[in-house]
């Protein structure tokens, strides 16, 4: 009989495999198991473990500001703490070139000189002169003269420039905190452009002196002084730009410093300072000039202290000559009509020496020629004084009058 085939569910009970039956895992904790089930009591525990590690959300924003404020923080110090040392240390540059032989460029000091300028600025005074001169149509006027000076010494010595307050009647000088002096002149030197004047002050700061022998030439230098006149305490810098330049001023020659730094009139008799706050040297002079820029000059101090020492002391250089007269230059007409004269040359004002008087020169005498050489000014009669020493005898011719004489006159140390 057949049979009706109905579909129908049958549920069949599954037998563990051979391998299940076979392999039988005990685990730490002493229980046994299947290997699928120890499977599934592993994946169990991990997720457990990983629900009980989790961290909020709130949390981990904290964690990544609190690392950014952190790092914000360190950068900060550190850039400080590299600026500080660039103000401070010694910069150095390396060359990107790839040839290896390279030079490694040094730059020695001071990026920032405020402090500098803080220690030393106070070693510069302002100086102001009158001087009275003549015309023959204006009588007697009064001229007003500015430069700077420099401290040498605590109670009162100050170094400046003789062209700053030669011919004057009167010189005060004003310190950097407002204080005016009356000052006197100790001495000066036509030579060397160095004059030295004195005020009753006590305390002072001094300044301190350098070596000008050691400057080299690309070093950084400072100058401060009184420009125009009217900008005293005015701080420049730059570099120095050569050494021993050989410069003619006013008919004097002069072997000076040579410095880009800006210098102005008024800057006279200032200071040109080092790095480290040392005068190197006193500023006396600036070409001129429609194209020229960044040209200044300064006496070495070296030269300038030696000659100071020498005026304090002494009140004159050694070896310096003199003609022994006072004399005006008589270069144009008017001058000439102003003094009476018909010839241009050295009006003699005064006959100041014994030796000067003994060779028979005498006031209102105009000297046209020096020891064969023509006459025409003072800064002529200057520049040829230059080539002889205290001692030596001259040929010098006068006008007097309608008549040229020829005198002779032995050169007397200047003092």
């Amino acid at each position: 009989m057949n049979e009706s085939y109905e579909n129908k569910e049958e549920i069949v009970s599954e037998e563990p495999s051979s391998f299940e039956k076979d392999y039988v895992i005990i685990g730490r904790d002493g229980n046994t198991g299947t290997i699928f089930e120890t499977i599934d009591r592993i994946k169990r525990k991990n997720d457990k473990n990983k629900s009980n590690n989790s961290f909020p959300i709130g949390f981990i924003i904290l964690m990544w500001v609190v690392t950014i404020l952190i790092s914000t923080i360190s950068s900060y110090v550190t850039a400080k703490m590299v600026l500080k040392n660039v103000e401070n240390k010694t910069v150095v540059i390396e060359q990107p070139n790839q040839n290896l032989n390279s030079p490694t460029v040094v730059i020695s000091g001071k990026t920032d000189i405020s402090e500098v300028v803080s220690n030393i600025k106070d070693t510069i005074v302002e100086v102001y002169t009158e001087s009275t001169k003549f015309s023959a149509f204006y009588d007697e006027y009064i001229i007003e003269g500015a430069g700077s000076g420099v401290i040498y010494t605590s109670d009162g010595y100050i170094i400046t420039n003789n062209h700053v307050i030669e011919g004057a009647n009167t010189i005060m000088v004003v310190l950097t905190n407002g204080e005016k002096y009356n000052a006197r002149l100790i001495a000066s030197d036509l030579v060397s452009d160095i004059a030295v004047i004195k005020i009753d002050a006590q305390g002072l700061k001094a300044v301190t002196i350098g070596d000008s022998s050691q400057i080299k030439v690309g070093q950084i230098c400072i100058a401060i002084g009184n420009p125009l006149g009217t900008l005293g305490g005015t701080v420049t810098d730059g570099i120095i730009s050569a050494l021993s330049r050989e410069i003619t001023i006013d008919g004097q020659k002069m072997n000076l410093l040579q410095t880009n730094t800006a210098i102005s009139p008024g800057n006279s008799g200032g200071g040109l300072f080092d790095v480290a706050g040392n005068l190197i040297g006193i500023i006396n002079a600036k070409s001129a000039g429609e194209y020229i820029e960044g040209i200044g000059f300064a006496i070495p101090v070296n030269n300038a202290v030696d000659v100071a020492k020498q005026l304090i002391a002494q009140g004159y250089v050694e070896g310096r000559p003199q003609l022994g007269i006072k004399g005006v230059s008589i270069e144009t007409m008017q001058q000439a009509w102003d003094y009476s004269v018909s010839t241009f040359g050295v009006y003699v004002l005064e006959v100041l020496t014994e030796s000067a008087k003994k060779s028979g020169i005498k006031v209102g005498d105009v000297i046209v020629n020096f020891a064969g050489v023509e006459i025409t000014s003072i800064t002529d009669l200057r520049i040829v004084l230059c080539n002889y020493s205290a001692g030596d005898t001259v040929e010098i011719q006068v006008v007097r009058g309608q008549n040229t004489l020829t005198l002779l006159l032995t050169l007397e140390q200047k003092k």
